[in-house]
């Protein structure tokens, strides 16, 4: 199961059916995303396509020259296409119904348009067992916000045909918003069960639908995996990051892209620890300089400009990663230095991994005490503590709150603690998330094997692995993840499908990698209505906005 290669396979079926000849990629705001994460420009004008153009874009010339493919979202057709483009081949990233259908051809008075499928790619495929539908603020209260129901089933029901899978159904039982998500997919699949009808298998998928509420710890954690940190720290959006408030950046550095696909030492440093990176970093440094031509290398023969030029290219691409990388890695450990984030990462293990309220209390207490925590880092410790001891006899949190405001955090940032403790308290968790009564279910829960002290800012694991782990040994309960329907599996799931309502992370990505590496037979994709950093737009006042 790889959402990635589904993307990409659709998209060049895309350009095959066209044919030979010079063609315009026409797609709209959501498909442009969709596109520009798992291909590249250059990667798509080898296929011919010379020109990419927004749908709704008010300055479009004539393109009859051109074939024109227009990749869209289910979504009404602007008249201009009828116009500008000759026999446009329309391909929709989802399902569309017979009264869209109905509708296109009455539209279409010239007859213009060449052919109609759906392609479904109605997601983004961040890595290639992770994906996201880049929606935020999907929760009202505890209910789904009206529109956003509708587009979150479209997308994991895209999803669900992209990878071929009709799953069982298993949800949330503390969770309506999960519950009512599955019956809504559920009567998709009925629907269109002509869609589904895929080959049957020996044991049938499953789709396993969260809510990010029972797990708010998580979201809250530094991060020192290499994606995982530049998402925490500088925001990946779409696999762009934006350096432009880097100091001294050059213009090129701008904005850069981190794309696996396209980058071998970002692929091959997804998951490893800011240290490893350093490392790493140093010998593709080394690298760069053994095969950087010589500035004496003199070009006195046919055959040595010719190897210049064959080179140059590797040479010139070899550049742009190299000074990428080294950007990168510099501003996160500026960041890190800055921020004091290294300290700040130690009490955030503690408070989640640990049971020492004193210690806790007071580490929490002096890092709110030192100048030098920034305000986001300030709230975020409070956050943890907030959820972690949140019934503790000796509980210390009027007294943390009145630190923050000593500090001068903002009255909304203050009120956002018990925004948090409202959203993912104890209260309204349907799993053991923290159970001060129980050490051995702590240490099974939150501890991996620690191999020394480098381990301390990795202790934390995800709500999502030991649910994983219970689900493949086939000890998930049915009294907290119930079946939808009267069906449930004998046998141990094999192709697993989860979707976390609220949004997915990082540290979660990196847990489906290791158990889709280390569980022969196993097959784990993770999605979510978002992925997810702390660290949220200012208009941010609600726990659905920050989680």
């Amino acid at each position: 199961m790889n959402v990635t290669l589904a993307v990409k396979q659709y998209i060049s079926k895309m350009i095959e059916n066209s044919g030979p000849g010079m063609k315009v990629l026409l797609m709209d705001k959501e498909t442009t995303s969709i596109v520009s994460v798992v291909y590249t420009q250059s990667e798509i004008l080898q296929k011919e396509v010379y020109l990419f153009e927004r749908i709704d874009s008010q300055s479009r010339d004539n393109m009859k020259h051109l074939k024109a493919i227009c990749f869209l979202r289910p979504t009404k057709v602007p008249q201009s296409l009828y116009r500008h483009c000759s026999q446009p081949l329309l391909y929709f990233s989802n399902v569309i119904s017979k009264s869209e259908i109905k509708a296109l051809a009455e539209a279409d008075e010239q007859e213009v348009v060449a052919e109609v499928q759906e392609f479904y790619g109605d997601f983004i495929a961040v890595n290639p067992h992770l994906f996201s539908l880049n929606l935020s603020g999907v929760a009202r209260g505890r209910s789904w916000e009206p529109t956003l129901l509708p587009r979150t089933t479209q997308g994991l029901t895209s999803v669900l045909l992209a990878l071929k899978k009709c799953p069982m159904i298993r949800y949330q039982l503390s969770s309506d918003m999960a519950k009512r998500l599955g019956e809504s997919v559920k009567q998709i699949i009925t629907k269109e069960y002509e869609l589904f009808d895929f080959r049957k298998t020996e044991v049938p998928p499953l789709l396993l639908i969260m809510d990010r509420s029972d797990d708010a710890i998580t979201p809250l954690l530094n991060q020192w995996t290499y994606q995982a940190m530049v998402h925490e720290l500088l925001g990946l959006n779409n696999n762009r990051i934006d350096l432009s408030r880097v100091p001294g950046i050059s213009k090129e550095l701008k904005e850069v892209v981190l794309s696996a696909e396209n980058d071998e030492f970002y692929a091959n440093n997804l998951y490893l620890n800011f240290g490893e990176i350093g490392t790493n970093i140093k010998n593709l440094m080394e690298d760069f300089q053994k095969k950087k031509p010589k500035e004496q290398q003199k070009l006195e023969s046919i055959s040595d400009m010719k190897a210049f030029v064959d080179n140059y290219p590797q040479f010139k691409k070899m550049s742009g990663t190299v000074s990428k990388h080294v950007t990168v890695v510099g501003e996160l450990s500026r960041l890190v230095s800055e921020r004091h984030l290294m300290e700040v990462s130690e009490v955030e293990q503690e408070l989640a991994c640990q049971n020492d309220h004193s210690s806790a209390s007071q580490n929490v207490r002096r890092l709110l005490q030192n100048p030098r925590v920034s305000e986001l880092d300030a709230v975020r410790l409070v956050m943890l503590y907030a959820l972690r001891y949140e019934r503790h006899s000796s509980s210390i949190l009027p007294g943390l709150m009145e630190e923050l405001n000593r500090k001068g955090v903002s009255e909304r940032h203050r009120r956002m603690v018990t925004s948090m403790v409202e959203y993912g308290g104890k209260r309204v968790r349907g799993s053991d998330l923290i159970n001060p009564q129980d050490a051995v279910a702590i240490t099974k829960q939150f501890f991996k094997g620690l191999k020394g002290v480098e381990n301390v800012y990795t202790q934390h694991a995800p709500l999502l692995q030991e649910t994983l782990d219970q689900l493949i040994k086939g000890r998930l309960k049915d009294s907290q993840f119930p079946y939808l329907g009267p069906s449930s599996l004998r046998d141990r799931p094999q192709d697993i499908i989860v979707f976390v309502i609220g949004g997915a992370t990082y540290e979660e990505a990196l847990a489906v990698y290791n158990l889709n590496r280390t569980m022969p037979g196993v097959r784990i994709v993770l999605g979510g209505t978002t992925i997810h950093n702390t660290k949220r737009s200012e208009s941010s006042t609600a726990p659905r906005d920050l989680l």
